[in-house]
């Protein structure tokens, strides 16, 4: 027996080595799969695209079940014998690497601005090559068998190149402008972000009912309404008949009388408060829209630190929150105060990030027009050319129903600003050139690959959305824009991408956008979307909970095969679940369990020479049978991703089949040596189909066995076939 067997199974001592086996090989990259001769040239694909982690610090426990769930994917069909890549990679995450490196920086007394530009980018550069070094050892913990040859970055150059190509394609075509229009900005960012990156917080608040002219209007914001100048109302309220629209009216408000406009529309709640609103179209994503509507004026209040403008008179330059009492006491000692909530609960916006209060502003930005007819793509918008793939079931969602809730967000999709006020992030490929000193602004505008030549040209300071790069993210890191890379022909479309449903809205829909458009194809085929993995009582995990759990010393005490086990058995698609400590240590006895039955055949088998067709007795048939049945169940299983059963099903039979039944009545036909042969060839010929089966789950424990069987001309564990019906492998006595 192999001296290995004579100690209890250490994962500390095995994953390491076996990992290193694993890179040494090559066959982690498909063209040495096929240059080695065990995939064909010609083989069906599966590539994944791996979704980049932030390079902003080190992986979670998220993570890890996202790349278990991958990395189970890539054996499996690396195991079926197709050509498959799965390719890493990391996301710059402009807006919160800035925000970090910004926070050490501070912490060192010192400013962004104080440094410069240039210095400030030299010092992320810095953060972010440490960071993007600890991910890779993560992953590899984790036993992601990743194409390292092909590692990309968001920001790298040709990622750059890509970038500048997509923007200025899209420009050209008029797909991308530049215009005044309602954002969300991040006043402690100081950065415009978009909708999805924005987290909404119930706080308690004060909500307070004024008095406007002959009318009742209701805010949780009073210092925004120095402005109002139109009084909204719904065409069907009754209450209100008597007022025509376009009526005007003179009322006394904060600053004194002003002149009113009554507009008429279905966007004034009946049954919310007295149906009846003021509008702010500057600082109100709903107003601006009326606004733009009936073509009303749009006037600016609040500053891009917060602080009150001008048109606030007495309270300009102060903080909205310090000047909103005192602008009520105003109120007040005019008689326009109504009531106010004292227990008010409002849903706040904020940044995801810097943790600001959003506050939505009229910006001159840059936006992708999501509604414009494409004439090279038979007239139809990007809206379109998102909903349509999906409609036709090019793609498919899993689980399905966030098929519906995908089509809600597109349908409601209003264009997207791409452009964000931080340094970090691919430089907007426009630059200007400005004439006149007296106005300042720009005569001329030009978008090109590189900057323009002449004199006096200054390049926009902003940079883009992190999510235009990583839109991209299924063929720019295949060799676009080269429409001819052998890895965009041979591997795109993808076929799954496997992120967090939290996502599909950020990332999904926008790569689907940015590949219908630029490649006139689908990024992938599948979208696999997991659950969010919460802490034991069913909390997210936060830096502000202080419930974070390193995967890493998970994997140093119980090994990674178990803590993958935790992360794939009983968890669904779309599904969040638990993190238990104490599942993983279930799985950590399991792999004691693997390790255990793995000596006992061996020992038992030690003497005796397989058949590559062996005769089994009765009892021996239906068992094997009963394996075969299993291995076609859990094959169609496997292809329809529904690993989280198969992994269950390999668990149990392992356990209380081949474990529990098989081997103890092999036992007993060995010790009283009836069909000795029967017993020995079905226990050596199970384990090895285990092994197989088992592998893409557990592939540490299962590879270190699989290097202990005397199999004739056996290769590495991770490249052998996927068994359909498993047949003896070992032709000769050990």
């Amino acid at each position: 027996m192999d001296a290995r067997f004579l100690k209890p199974y250490n994962p500390k001592e095995t994953e390491g080595k076996i990992y290193q086996l694993w890179e040494e090989s090559g066959f982690f990259n498909p063209d040495v799969c096929i240059a080695k001769g065990v995939t064909k040239p010609k083989a069906d694909v599966f590539s994944i695209i791996l979704p980049p982690p932030n390079a902003t610090g080190v992986l979670h426990l998220g993570h890890a079940l996202e790349d278990s769930m991958q990395d189970t994917m890539i054996r499996y069909n690396r195991m079926q014998g197709k050509r498959t890549l799965w390719l890493p990679g990391t996301d710059h995450a402009a807006i919160a690497t800035d925000s970090k490196v910004t926070k050490i920086l501070e912490k060192e007394g010192l400013k962004k601005k104080d440094i410069g530009r240039e210095k400030f980018l030299e010092r992320v550069d810095e953060f972010v090559a440490n960071s993007r070094k600890t991910i890779v050892k993560q992953l590899k913990k984790v036993g992601a068998s990743l194409d390292w040859s092909r590692e990309t970055f968001t920001l790298d150059e040709k990622r750059n190149l890509a970038v500048r190509t997509a923007f200025k394609k899209m420009y050209d075509d008029g797909l991308i402008y530049r215009g005044n229009r309602m954002v969300n900005w991040d006043p402690k960012g100081q950065t415009v972000i978009s909708d999805d990156e924005i987290v909404y917080e119930e706080r308690k608040g004060k909500f307070y009912t004024f008095k406007y002219g002959p009318f009742e209007i209701g805010t949780a914001r009073p210092e925004t309404k120095f402005g109002d100048k139109y009084v909204v109302m719904h065409p069907d309220d009754k209450r209100y008949s008597k007022w025509k629209h376009g009526e005007k009216i003179t009322v006394e408000w904060i600053n004194g009388p002003i002149e009113a406009t009554i507009i008429k529309d279905p966007a004034s709640e009946m049954e919310f408060g007295t149906g009846v609103m003021t509008i702010t179209p500057w600082h109100s994503h709903i107003d601006f829209q009326l606004a733009e509507k009936y073509k009303l004026e749009k006037e600016q209040i609040i500053d891009q630190y917060g602080k009150l403008l001008p048109i606030a008179k007495e309270f300009a330059g102060m903080k909205i929150t310090d000047a909103r009492e005192k602008i009520v006491e105003k109120l007040k000692a005019k008689g326009l105060v109504i009531s106010i909530d004292e227990n008010y609960v409002n849903r706040v916006a904020t940044a995801e990030r810097s943790g600001g209060i959003i506050e939505p502003q009229i910006m001159l930005q840059w936006f992708v027009d999501v509604n414009k007819k494409i004439p090279a793509r038979n007239d139809k918008s990007l809206k379109e050319l998102m909903l349509e793939p999906v409609q036709e079931g090019k793609i498919k969602i899993i689980p399905k129903h966030f098929e519906k809730v995908y089509f809600n967000w597109v349908l409601n999709l209003h264009d997207w600003c791409i452009s964000r006020q931080i340094w970090y992030g691919h430089q907007i490929p426009v630059w200007y050139r400005s004439t006149s000193l007296t106005t300042g602004k720009e005569s001329e505008i030009y978008c090109g690959m590189e900057a323009p030549k002449g004199d006096g040209w200054e390049q926009d300071p902003d940079t883009l959305d992190t999510w235009f790069s990583s839109g991209m993210w299924t063929f720019s890191t295949l060799g676009w824009p080269d429409m001819n890379a052998p890895d965009l022909k041979n591997f795109h479309p993808t076929s799954v991408i496997n992120p967090g449903y939290e996502i599909l809205f950020m990332w999904i829909a926008r790569m689907i956008l940015m590949s219908q458009y630029l490649i006139n194809e689908i990024p992938f085929k599948t979208v696999y979307l997991h659950g969010i993995l919460r802490d034991a009582k069913g909390q997210k995990f936060s830096k502000s909970l202080n419930n974070g759990v390193d995967p890493i010393e998970i994997i140093e005490e119980y090994g990674a095969d178990a803590l993958r086990m935790s992360m794939i058995v009983g968890i669904g698609p779309g599904a969040d679940s638990k993190f238990d400590i104490q599942k993983v240590k279930a799985y950590s006895k399991f792999s004691n369990k693997i390790w255990n039955a793995a000596r006992f055949v061996l020992d038992n088998t030690k003497d005796f020479a397989v058949p590559l067709d062996p005769v089994y007795d009765e009892e021996d048939k239906a068992t094997d049978e009963e394996l075969k049945n299993l291995l076609t169940e859990i094959t169609k299983e496997m292809d329809e991703y529904k690993f989280y059963i198969v992994a269950e099903k390999l668990y149990h039979y392992f356990w209380h089949t081949f474990a529990d039944i098989t081997i103890e009545r092999s036992k007993k036909k060995i010790l009283e040596n009836k069909n000795v042969d029967s017993a020995k060839a079905l226990l050596f010929n199970q384990l090895t189909t285990l092994l197989k089966t088992l592998h893409p789950f557990m592939p540490f424990i299962t590879e270190e066995i699989w290097q202990t069987l005397p199999i004739k001309n056996k290769n590495l564990l991770m490249v052998e076939k996927w068994p359909h019906f498993a047949k003896a492998s070992r032709d000769k006595p050990l």
